[in-house]
This record gives C-alpha cells, structure tokens and sequence, in this order.
C-alpha cells in the first residue's frame, strides 16, 4: 500500500473538517441532502469515476449505488457487490484481530515482539505489539514492492535488520512493515492462516461473505478490473500472490478484497460487541499517538482519528495503491458513515468522500 495517499487524505480530512458548519445530523434534510449527493456523483460518473458509494445516516441508507464499470471490455457495470481491493483499511482488521486474541487471553497488545521472533536485534528487543499497532515503532514503511515474492524468514530478517527510525514510541512512521509482522504474530498465537482467523473471529460472525484474500472462492466475474489512465491494470488477485494470500509485503498491511456491503457489515458489526467488546473498542479507536508533531489527528488502532468543528470525531482510514482506492469515514457521534471504493485512479478519488461529509453536514 502506498503511504503517500493515506498521508494526503489526512491532509483532505483537515482541511474539510475544518470548513464544514455547526450542522449535527438531527438538523439534516434528509431529501434534500440525498438529492444533493445524487447530484454530486452523476457529475462524478460523467467525469468518469468509477466504483462504489454507500452513505449512511442515522442507520438508514441513504445512497448505496455503483457507478462505472467494474471490467470496461466486457461492458460489466460496478454495483453492490463488486469487489475491489481495499488497500490500507485491511489494517484495522488486523489490529481487530489481535484485539480480539487479547480478548482470549492469548496475547497481550505490551507484549515484545522478542516472544514471537527470534534473534531480534538489541535496538528492537523492547518493541511492543501496541507499538507495531500505532506505527510508534521505528520501522520503516516498506522493504519491498507489493507484488515481489518473498519467503517469510527473509521478510522477518529484512524487517528487524533495518535501522530504527527513532527509538521505539518516541515517533510516528506509517509502517505497512509493521501490520505484516502483526499478521504473523496473529498466525503463530491462533494456530490458523492469518486469513481463516479474521474470517472465523471477524467476517463471519458480522456476516461478511464476500471478503479476504482467497477463502471466499469469489466469482471472478464480481472482481472489478483495475486502470490507470484508461489502461487495464488488471486484478489484484492475479498478481503475483502466494498459494492463498498476498507475500509479505502486503499481507495483513493491504490488500484484502472485499465490497462496499460487507464494508457495511463490518461497520454495523462494531457497534455492537459481536466483535469486540466495549472495553477493546475503547483500544480500538483511542487516540494512541499523534499523526505528525503538529498533526490535529492521531491513530488508534488500525484507525486514524481526527476531531471535527462539531466538537465531535471522525473515525477513519483508507488506502490504495495507485490503482485502486478505498476510504471508509465513521462519524460515530452523528451517525454518519460513508464508504467510497474505486477501481480507477483520479486526481479526486481521495477527496470524495470528505466532499459527501461537506454536502451532508453543510447545507446552506
């Protein structure tokens, strides 16, 4: 996953948060809001966006539609249930994962990585499972391309064997190295694929059929195809992958599949405690380190958490990798959550779901 495009969607996230009125939900003009947003996109569509948007307010949905083609040469519309790659919003089901092994009594988030690998260099030997969460360990953002192929005792050697950045929860590094080492940690302490866990402990209990890498047999024809200036990309999953998972650069950091409704699942599930508890949750989404020394946002838990001029929070993250793009906003306090997920690069991929917060919460 590229770090730059979640970097600049906090940028976005600002700047809109910023801007948008003292409106609270309550006061919305459900009709008028809706028309609005209807608006805004068939702009987008004719523009030539492509992909999925499903907006929710108040528990109801307000928009949930597919704009675009999934696969342009087979003329295949993106609906419902297209599936994209969702880039960097994998992590917070890999910070889910282990909140929910701490739940079990099978790890703790204090815990050193020293008990789960061998050999750790002595400026590594006190980081913590918190501070791979919170990208507060010193490591780098990547060792690799997403794609290159790489055993998984080389990616643990490579990945401790580099320099700290600076010393371990001193910092803030968005390191997709770290969520990789979190997902062998998840495989070593469950027993089970990383993916087979999130599906047994996550995805099936919120009713989720149509995410993870290759569990769910998907139907090839649902995959969205993906282009870069007008070019076929391809699909992610015919890259070059492992026998049932992306290698190490991006497995547990990105590249899980998945569709705008489960998306949606997984949302409606974490508000309650199917999932997690309430006292997790509270790690989940906790303002753990601050994004940057002047930053306004902070990250939790596999989330970034930034404040509105409401006086309340968005909770959210996104991700991509050129190609494909995915943002997911959660303003839990007013009800409001938005998923955006494309399959073809735009300048403006990153700013539209804030752009639909702007619609919903500034009305005049």
């Amino acid at each position: 996953m590229k770090k730059i495009l979640f970097m600049i969607a906090l940028l976005n996230f600002s700047q809109v948060l910023s801007s948008t009125s003292s409106a609270h939900t309550k006061e919305l003009n459900i009709s008028v809001v809706k028309e609005r947003i209807e608006k805004y996109m068939k702009k987008l569509e004719i523009a030539g966006f492509s992909g999925t948007i499903l907006v929710d307010v108040g528990g109801q949905r307000m928009l949930s539609q597919g704009y675009g083609f999934s696969d342009k040469e087979r003329g295949i519309h993106n609906a419902i249930n297209t599936v994209f790659d969702i880039g960097s919003i994998s992590k917070q089901f890999t910070a889910a994962a282990v909140l929910k092994l701490q739940m079990q009594g099978k790890l703790q988030v204090e815990d050193k990585i020293s008990k789960y690998f061998s050999g750790i260099p002595k400026d590594k030997e006190y980081v913590t499972i918190h501070q791979l969460l919170t990208h507060s360990a010193g490591l780098p953002g990547i060792i690799g391309d997403d794609y290159e192929a790489i055993t998984e005792s080389i990616f643990i050697k490579q990945s401790l064997n580099k320099k700290l950045l600076f010393k371990p929860g001193s910092g803030f590094e968005y390191s997709n190295v770290g969520y990789s080492l979190l997902a062998l940690i998840i495989e070593q302490v469950s027993k089970q694929s990383y993916e087979q866990y999130l599906y047994d402990h996550l995805w099936k209990p919120a009713n989720m059929s149509m995410t993870g890498y290759t569990r769910p047999r998907f139907d090839q024809g649902k995959i969205a195809v993906g282009y870069l200036k007008g070019k076929v990309w391809g699909k992610p999953n015919k890259k070059t992958w492992g026998p049932d998972a992306p290698f190490l650069h991006l497995k547990g950091n990105g590249g899980v599949l998945s569709t705008a409704e489960d998306m949606y699942k997984w949302h409606v599930a974490l508000l309650g405690e199917k999932i997690l508890s309430e006292y997790a949750k509270q790690s989940f989404y906790k303002k753990h380190m601050r994004e940057g020394v002047n930053a306004s946002s902070f990250y939790g838990y596999g989330w970034a958490i930034f404040p509105t001029s409401r006086d309340t929070e968005l909770i959210a993250h996104n991700g991509g990798n050129g190609i494909f793009f995915a943002d997911f906003l959660r303003y839990l306090d007013e009800k409001v959550t938005i998923i955006i997920l494309t399959n073809e690069a735009g300048r403006s991929n990153d700013m539209i779901a804030s752009d639909i917060a702007r619609i919903i919460f500034k009305q005049d």
